[in-house]
């Protein structure tokens, strides 16, 4: 398939670009708001042409196993879900990180806690930039603002996570995935051959072959040493990916006298917003981090002394608000606003709250 240009939903165009990224499988489960990417999947049917595999697990549990299973044989391999779903995954993907396996993760956010509603939300912050699940890990969080991006972070996610043999997980949420817009597909990938992946992943468990032991992926280590020594490997690859593969976006930050930081679909309000309030005479200025984690701390901390307040715009009760304050040391006022329950805040809102947070 050469390059194309459609007009899709967001979790349409997660589902087209993985066929088209040479993707080996997607495992997954039903659950508002993403299960299109998985619709999707089904109607296109990639195993008939690329032999893609697309399979319904019994479980979100199941599914990611699935995908660990996947991985381990060095297989480009995917799910994806919606926060109460990925909270059921945390476990696994914790084991993954902890056998250092590549593999992409979508979640398409909603409210809870719990249940909570289907609307949109950015609640899982704390869930995936944190970790979540047990142990010191770290996730490769990306979070796009555009259908485009829904795209784009698809073969980016894979080729990060291969990079540095780390899960990499797309953080997106309600609005984004179902939100229709134009979209450029790239052209085709074919699916590496079994040579080749054996080339690239020598650590990964393709059988036996005559002239080498089999590999053995695993995340247990009963030695407290090796165990030890396990995780500092693992801060020294964090550390590596934090120096090299931070990513954002700044609009009208330049002569700016206020900045506000927001991701995903909080962004794209928050641009209108400083548009609005250039017009009001306020040099408010966006600043919008890509990487999640990890977070443009060295970014932010730039504007130390440049502006007079920083905030920080999510729909949540308030979590990146915390990577924030943590960037500028105290050294610059930095407050939240967002709403919750699946209400979408304005760009009025926005202006009236940075009025009333820090003027």
């Amino acid at each position: 398939m050469a390059e194309e240009v459609k007009l899709m939903k967001g979790n349409e165009a997660i589902a087209r670009a993985a066929i088209r990224c040479g993707a080996d499988g997607y495992f997954g489960y039903p659950i508002t708001p993403q299960s299109e990417i998985m619709e999707t999947l089904m109607a296109e049917k990639p195993w008939e042409t690329t032999g893609m595999v697309v399979l319904q697990a019994e479980s979100e549990v199941a599914a990611i196993n699935m995908v660990y299973g996947g991985a381990g044989c060095g297989k480009k391999v995917m799910t994806s879900s919606s926060s109460p779903g990925i909270s059921l995954k945390l476990e696994g993907i914790s084991y993954m990180a902890g056998a250092e396996l590549p593999c992409l993760i979508v979640n398409v956010m909603r409210g809870g806690p719990g249940l909570g509603t289907i609307q949109p939300s950015q609640a899982d912050y704390f869930q995936t930039v944190k970790g979540g699940g047990h142990g010191d890990y770290r996730l490769i969080a990306l979070a796009p603002s555009s259908v485009q991006e829904m795209a784009d972070f698809v073969s980016l996610g894979f080729d990060l996570a291969f990079k540095y043999n780390n899960p990499a997980i797309i953080l997106a949420d309600g609005i984004v995935g179902q939100m229709m817009e134009k979209v450029t597909l790239p052209e085709q990938k074919r699916r590496r051959t079994e040579e080749e992946i054996v080339r690239e992943c020598p650590w990964a468990a393709v059988g036996k072959p005559k002239n080498r032991k089999p590999n053995v992926i695993t995340s247990l280590e009963l030695d407290p040493a090796a165990m030890e020594e396990n995780n500092l490997r693992f801060q020294r690859k964090y550390r590596e990916i934090e120096e090299n593969e931070v990513r954002y976006e700044e609009f009208r930050c330049d002569d700016a006298e206020y900045l506000v930081v927001a991701f995903g679909s909080s962004a794209r309000i928050c641009q209108k917003a400083v548009e609005v309030a250039r017009e009001q005479g306020i040099k408010l200025g966006l600043l919008r981090p890509i990487t999640l984690w990890p977070f443009p701390k060295k970014a932010i901390a730039s504007y130390i002394g440049k502006v007079k307040g920083i905030l920080s715009v999510e729909l949540n009760a308030g979590q990146m608000v915390e990577d924030i304050r943590l960037a500028v040391e105290c050294q610059v006022k930095v407050e939240h606003f967002g709403r919750l329950g699946g209400i979408v805040f304005t760009p009025d809102e926005v202006l009236q709250a940075l009025k009333e947070k820090l003027f």
